[in-house]
């Protein structure tokens, strides 16, 4: 069996180990990285491999940044933060058709900017926004199609997990891709909120007004905003200025919200420790994804299936846009099955080179791929967002959470579309930082 062949024959390898055989992502990728790496070359190069690939990835400072990132978004959660926020646009937002549902989806938006997770907001969101909506008898389609969709901002607007992983795996700037998130971020926002409105104008009935509050109150709940809005300018505005790198910013931003979560009696020590606890899983988690990854991509690399298929692409006698928009269907329909995080993991060996062999800016292409896949967390069969969701409203058919869902991945498509348009809504804030 030649190189290239034996790379195609791994990835459909790793394929059927991950959907048939259950094995999980990051054990999958690592063991047939491994035992690829030593069909093509030998056993003794493989061990080495291991060893060094060992020390490369877990040595790397850079790293530190997943778990301070994740950890300033547990200490938030545990602290409150999401509710204080939610009281907040609610006084604002509450009053007019859909006010709840938009203010589930602006709560959403303003948690992802500390947490960087979809999975976490969604649980968080789901607990506050979800009774509340029930009270005023929104419809359960509505209701939990805007929670679902709303933590999915988790991980496109700034700072996310998964821009970082993307920094470290295509060794770019970390800083430059939290930039780039930010516009499309508020654009999806604002492409929720818009189908928010335009569904309760088609179903009056379905987001009825809430109680109005005075513009006294309205003041009142503004403290329950300050919070997350100064971690968010530390973190970011450090970013922006030059003042910290990446970790650095990590770094300061749990200690932020610590202070402030001490500072406002919110923070037990035995919430301290959950939120401690929490980190350390799932960074460990992502950190064992990182490795198998590093070790399929070394596989893949020295059978040079990316670098053929980059060649075999880039010549292809149709324009480059549609290459890209295959590629975005393929991440569209690979996150219906499998999760972001390890999807991109697995395709960026093969489709970086691709894009940047066709002369595309890799930031750009970074961002619009975690938009694309980012959907996958509300599609069906994994759609781990509409799971926990309907798990948190009992009494709502798993079909009506799919049916909710479904109006906003229509603000999905008309986002990607507008990323592939004009790419300048992703490149316009990191060129100020140039």
């Amino acid at each position: 069996m030649d190189p290239i062949t034996a790379g195609i024959f791994g990835t459909i390898l790793l394929l059927v180990a991950i959907f048939f055989l259950r094995i999980p992502v990051g054990f999958a990728m690592a063991i047939i990285g491994f035992g690829g790496f030593a069909y093509v070359l030998n056993w003794n190069a493989a061990t080495g491999m291991l060893g060094t690939e060992l020390w490369n990835v877990f040595s790397k400072y850079g790293l530190t940044v997943i778990p301070l990132f994740i950890l300033m978004g547990q200490i938030c959660f545990y602290s409150g933060v999401n509710e204080r926020l939610y009281k907040s646009a609610y006084a604002w937002m509450g009053e007019i058709k859909g006010g709840i549902a938009m203010t589930t989806i602006l709560a959403c938006a303003g948690f992802s900017a500390i947490c960087g997770s979809n999975s976490a907001t969604a649980a968080t969101m789901s607990t506050v926004a979800l009774p509340e909506m029930k009270k005023f008898r929104y419809n359960p389609i509505l209701s939990t199609g805007a929670v679902a969709a709303g933590a999915t901002l988790g991980v496109v607007i700034p700072p996310s997990v998964v821009l970082i992983i993307i920094g470290l795996q295509t060794s770019q700037s970390i800083a430059m891709l939290f930039m780039g998130g930010m516009v499309p971020g508020i654009l999806l926002t604002l492409l929720f909120l818009g189908t928010v409105w335009y569904l309760c104008r088609r179903h009056p009935d379905w987001g009825p007004a809430g109680p109005k509050t005075t513009f006294r109150e309205k003041l009142a709940s503004l403290p329950g905003s300050i919070e997350m809005i100064i971690i968010f300018i530390l973190v970011m505005g450090g970013l922006f200025l030059g003042l910290f790198t990446p970790t650095e910013a990590g770094a300061a931003g749990a200690a932020l919200s610590l202070i402030i979560a001490i500072a406002s009696r919110q923070m037990t020590f035995k919430k301290f420790w959950l939120a401690v606890n929490d980190s350390l899983k799932i960074s460990c988690m992502i950190m064992v994804i990182i490795l198998g990854a590093v070790l399929f991509g070394r596989f893949l690399a020295i059978t040079r299936l990316p670098f053929e298929a980059a060649g075999w692409v880039a010549g292809l006698p149709i324009p480059p846009i549609v290459i890209i928009a295959v590629i975005c269907l393929i991440y569209a329909v690979g996150g219906m099955v499998m999760d972001a995080l390890a999807l991109l993991l697995v395709t960026i060996p093969i489709f970086f080179p691709v894009v940047t062999a066709m002369g595309y800016d890799p930031l750009w292409f970074g961002v619009l791929i975690t938009v694309v896949t980012t959907l996958g967390a509300i599609t069906p069969p994994v759609g781990v967002n509409t799971f926990i969701v309907a798990s948190m409203a009992k009494d709502v058919p798993m079909t009506d959470v799919f049916k909710g869902v479904s109006y906003f991945m229509v603000a999905y498509a008309l986002c990607v579309a507008l990323l592939m348009a004009c790419p300048a809504l992703v490149t316009f804030v990191p060129g100020l930082m140039k």
